[in-house]
């Protein structure tokens, strides 16, 4: 048993230094983190999107960023995620359909120069996938996180991170990797670094 656990973190560490050893990617991380710094400092606003895993991690770097991440003495930051509202989201999930939760949202609240972030292993998430469409619209600026493949995200998104895998938990985690690493470089631009340890 002890070896099977081995076994599933090894394919964790696998995925991730597959993610290092990819220049692009690294330097995706460095261009979308200096797009998010510039949104911020424009007056606009980063908002998140997914779902089951992928609206949790949504919701967590949401907060990171609206927040804090290391640095507890700064400003919030105008950060989101759309499925927040528990009452929005089943009344347009009952009343429309499921596709329509975000959508609406990105037509009702989002100006041209902001981010929004569409987080979906596969790529195919239908309700992600209208938000981008109507995000393109808007001249919102699209950031998809995927698996390999990129599914349909991948012709939506400004910039994609699709990670090189087609497991799902193995790309979840990679995603928070370059998501929490994306958070502390947009706030060490905008607020300095904080000296650890």
């Amino acid at each position: 048993m002890n070896q099977r656990i081995k076994d599933i973190f090894q394919e964790s560490v696998n995925t991730k230094k597959r993610v290092i050893e990819d220049d692009n990617m690294i330097n995706l991380v460095q261009t979308t983190s200096d797009i998010i710094v510039n949104a911020f400092n424009n007056g606009n606003k980063v908002y998140f999107c997914g779902n089951g895993g992928s609206a949790a991690d949504a919701q967590h770097l949401a907060a990171e960023l609206s927040g804090a991440f290391y640095n507890r003495n700064r400003a919030a930051l105008p950060a989101e995620a759309l499925h927040c509202n528990t009452s929005y989201l089943t009344a347009v999930a009952n009343d429309f359909d499921f596709d329509t939760i975000y959508v609406r949202l990105v037509q009702s609240i989002t100006n041209a120069g902001d981010v929004l972030i569409g987080m979906s292993t596969s790529g195919n998430s239908r309700n992600v996938i209208r938000a981008f469409e109507e995000a393109r619209r808007k001249s919102v600026i699209t950031i998809g996180m995927t698996g390999e493949a990129g599914g349909e995200l991948k012709n939506l998104s400004d910039y994609l991170f699709n990670v090189p895998s087609n497991d799902t938990p193995r790309i979840q985690e990679a995603h928070m990797l370059i998501g929490h690493t994306i958070c502390q470089l947009v706030e060490e631009s905008i607020f300095g670094a904080v000296k650890l340890g």
